[in-house]
């Protein structure tokens, strides 16, 4: 791409940005603390799912050192719902880092903010770019694609990301890199889309190989993803008459770290057996194996759960076991319920 190629491209994002809840009006820069925590959510998640929990978090939490400071309790059930949980963690052990070693100012230099938890090259590019406005390449989803069918790279991915960056390097300007940087982003979210891509309207359209070649709409090629497997469990909705649900946290490493579910017998691939699972109940109960169940996918594995409900008994449970709690449908909102225990909980509730 030469130096006209990225004025044009300037010029189309002066008249057509987006208005996004975490941009700065045009002549002005975002703060970096909402550059990373927008950056943060948008990983794996879309505009439209982010826009409500960016709003929430920066009226709650409107300084790095105010989350910083918040129980990490609060932001995981403040992220409830947005998935990847890891990344909630991660924002918040960043969040102390740069109060603590940073005096809640954040870096300038790669090195820097790539040592802070959760950030790798993609986010620190875009703060170095979107905030401080140096020439910094930020390749996410949309950039890759767009440099794809730019320069017709045939390559799969995710064998293509070195090529893919690399040229993407070679195009950032030296001027306005910031904008160039979210320029890049709206092309490919609004006009270079996956499907049906928009190439008569396109800033970059003169010089793009992939639409000279009439195969634009098929880069980037991607490598066949390999068939996710299917893991199987019971989980169990013990109820109080008052229609309180007893919860557990999770251990603090792992998948869905330090949320909160109902207790449920192991994951495991293969046929489920009832019997088997039944034996693994929180505690002795008249459980009822609901019909139906539920279906999440995570990253590598498909999830599907069998429900069984009962109501507890008072003895024996005037003491909970440790990590545990009895929580009732109106407080649901204030825990850090991942989405497939609310699945849960809601079909256990309306069966």
């Amino acid at each position: 791409m030469t130096t006209s190629h990225a004025a044009r491209l300037l010029t189309w994002y002066d008249r057509h940005r987006r208005t996004l809840p975490w941009r700065a009006p045009p002549g002005d820069r975002t703060p970096p603390y909402l550059v990373w925590l927008s950056e943060i959510m948008l990983q794996q998640t879309t505009v439209a799912t982010v826009g409500d929990y960016f709003h929430r978090f920066v009226t709650r939490w409107p300084t790095v050192e105010a989350l910083a400071t918040a129980p990490l309790d609060e932001v995981l059930s403040a992220w409830a719902g947005l998935g990847y949980y890891a990344r909630a963690r991660n924002l918040h052990a960043c969040a102390n880092a740069i109060v603590g070693h940073y005096g809640g100012e954040f870096p300038e230099d790669e090195a820097s903010l790539l040592a802070l938890p959760g950030i790798g090259r993609y986010t620190a590019a875009a703060i170095r770019a979107i905030a401080f406005d140096q020439p910094a390449s930020a390749v996410d989803g949309n950039v890759e694609r767009v440099i794809a069918r730019l320069y017709a790279i045939e390559t799969p991915l995710p064998d293509a990301k070195i090529e893919i960056a690399a040229r993407a390097v070679e195009l950032v300007p030296q001027q306005r890199p910031g904008d160039y940087a979210q320029a890049m982003m709206d092309l490919g979210a609004t006009v270079c889309t996956p499907r049906n891509p928009s190439c008569v309207i396109c800033p970059l359209l003169k010089g793009c190989r992939g639409r000279v070649q009439g195969i634009a709409e098929q880069l980037p090629r991607r490598l066949p993803k390999a068939d996710k497997p299917t893991r199987r469990g019971l989980a169990f909705v013990l109820m109080r008459k008052d229609g309180a649900v007893l919860l557990r946290k999770r251990p603090a490493k792992g998948l869905l770290g330090g949320m909160d579910e109902v207790p449920s017998s192991a994951w495991r691939e293969g046929k489920l057996s009832i019997a088997d699972a039944l034996k693994e109940a929180p505690v002795p109960a008249n459980w009822k194996v609901l019909d139906g169940g539920i279906r999440h996918t995570f990253t590598h594995f498909h999830l599907e759960l069998a429900i069984a409900r009962a109501i507890a008994a008072t003895a024996g449970l005037a003491r909970l076991a440790p990590g545990t709690d009895w929580v009732t449908v109106e407080k649901m909102t204030e825990r850090a319920l991942p989405t497939v225990m609310r699945k849960v909980i809601a079909h256990a509730i309306q069966a």
